[in-house]
C-alpha cells in the first residue's frame, strides 16, 4: 500500500462508516424517532462527519503498515482497514470530549464540535451554549460506542483463531480505559505544585503514556500483530517496547508544536493559555534563573493568560534550553522505538516468519512522521 493511497482509502472508508453506521443507529434502530427530533439527530450525524475529517491518520496507517510488513492475508485486508478506522473513530470521539474539557474553540482549523453545535442552535434555543456542550458529550459517547461495534465486527471477519479475535476486542477495550484514565491524570496535572518540577515532569510523562501512547502507537501495533496471527504475549511485548517510546515522543513533539504553531489549526501556545503542566514547563523551571522562574510561577498561577504571556513563556523556554532538551528527549525516544521495531522484525524473521520487505521498509519509513 502506498501511503497516499492508504490514507485516501482510510478517509473514504471512514466517512462511509461514520455516516452509515450512525444513521442506522439513529434512524433504523429498534425505536422510531419522532419527526420533531430528526433535526437534532441530523445535526449530530453531520457533525460526526465534520469532526472525522482531517488528520494525518497516523494511527490507522501504523496498523496498516504493520499488517503489510507481516504479510496479512489478502482476504483479511478489508477487515484490517476497518480495524484501523475503529481507532480513528475512537480518536474523533475522544477529541470531541477533549475539546469540551479544554473549552477549545478550534479543532483542525474548524470550530470544535460543541462550539459548532452551539452556533447552529443560537436561533432556536435560549440555552444554545449548554445544549452544544450536551450534544458534544453525546457525540463523543456515540462515536466511542461505534468504534467498539466496529472493532468487534471487523475482528470477526479475520481468518485468525477465535481466541485471537477475543484478544483484539480486549486490547481495544483496554485502550479505551487507558485513555479515559489518562484524561483523569491530565486533569489532575493542573493541581501539581508548580514549585516541584520533578513532579511535573514525572506526572506529565505518565499522562502521555496513558492518554496518548496507549491509543496512538501501542494499540495500533498490538491489534495489527494480533490480526496477523502473532501470539498474545509477543503482540503485547513488542507493541509496548516500540509503541511506548514512540507515543511519548509523539506527545512531546506535540508540545513543541504547540509553542511554535507549526502544522496546527489551533492558536500558538494553547497549552500555555490553559496553564498545562508539561515537560517543557518542568525543564524550564528546573533551569531558569530566579527572575525567569518567578515570571513562570506568576504566569502559570494566574487565573487567565493571554498571547503576551505566551510570548513571554516561550522566550523563557528558549533561553533556558527547554526547547532544545525536549527535542533531544524526542530524538532519544525515537531511536529507542526504531531500534526496538527493527530488532523485533529481525527476530520474527529468524523465528521463521516471512516478512514483506517492501512493507517492512514502509513501516519503518512511517515512524519519522510521528516525531
Amino acid at each position: 500500500m502506498n501511503m497516499e493511497i492508504s490514507r485516501k482509502t482510510i478517509d473514504d472508508r471512514l466517512s462511509y462508516l461514520v455516516s452509515q453506521n450512525l444513521r442506522e443507529a439513529l434512524f433504523e434502530g429498534d425505536f422510531a424517532v419522532p419527526v420533531a427530533h430528526e433535526d437534532y439527530l441530523a445535526l449530530l450525524t453531520d457533525q460526526a462527519l465534520s469532526s472525522s475529517r482531517g488528520g494525518k491518520r497516523l494511527r490507522a496507517l501504523l496498523l496498516c503498515r504493520t499488517c503489510q510488513a507481516l504479510r496479512l492475508p489478502e482476504e483479511d485486508w478489508d477487515a484490517a482497514i476497518d480495524l484501523a478506522c475503529a481507532i480513528e473513530i475512537f480518536q474523533t470521539g475522544a477529541l470531541v470530549h477533549d475539546d469540551i474539557i479544554d473549552d477549545s474553540d478550534l479543532r483542525r482549523g474548524a470550530p470544535s464540535a460543541h462550539k459548532a453545535f452551539a452556533s447552529h442552535l443560537l436561533k432556536r434555543s435560549s440555552t444554545a451554549r449548554q445544549d452544544g456542550l450536551g450534544l458534544g458529550l453525546m457525540l463523543g459517547d456515540l462515536l466511542a460506542t461505534e468504534s467498539v461495534d466496529l472493532i468487534q465486527e471487523a475482528s470477526s471477519r479475520l481468518s485468525v483463531p477465535e481466541s485471537l479475535k477475543s484478544v483484539i476486542m480486549t486490547a481495544f477495550l483496554t485502550m479505551h480505559r487507558q485513555v479515559e484514565i489518562g484524561q483523569v491524570l491530565d486533569l489532575s496535572m493542573e493541581t501539581v505544585d508548580l514549585h516541584d518540577p520533578a513532579s511535573i515532569e514525572g506526572g506529565a510523562l505518565a499522562t502521555y503514556v496513558w492518554k496518548t501512547a496507549s491509543y496512538t502507537t501501542i494499540a495500533p501495533l498490538r491489534i495489527a500483530f494480533l490480526a496477523c496471527g502473532l501470539d498474545q504475549e509477543t503482540s503485547h511485548e513488542v507493541s509496548q517496547a516500540v509503541g511506548l517510546p514512540l507515543g511519548v515522543a509523539f506527545q512531546l513533539k506535540d508540545d513543541l508544536i504547540d509553542v511554535t504553531g507549526l502544522h496546527t489549526g489551533k492558536p500558538v501556545g494553547g497549552d500555555i493559555i490553559e496553564g498545562k503542566r508539561t515537560v517543557l514547563l518542568a525543564d524550564a523551571l528546573s533551569c531558569a534563573n530566579e527572575e525567569e522562574k518567578e515570571t513562570l510561577l506568576t504566569l502559570y498561577s494566574a487565573r487567565k493568560r493571554n498571547q503576551s504571556n505566551v510570548r513571554t513563556a516561550v522566550e523563557i523556554f528558549r533561553k533556558t534550553g527547554a526547547l532544545e532538551r525536549n527535542q533531544k528527549r524526542i530524538d532519544s525516544l525515537y531511536r529507542q522505538a526504531r531500534s526496538g521495531l527493527e530488532k523485533a522484525l529481525d527476530h520474527m524473521q529468524e523465528s521463521g516468519l516471512t516478512l514483506d520487505e517492501k512493507g517492512k521498509q514502509a513501516l519503518l519509513g512511517l515512524l519519522p512522521l510521528f516525531v
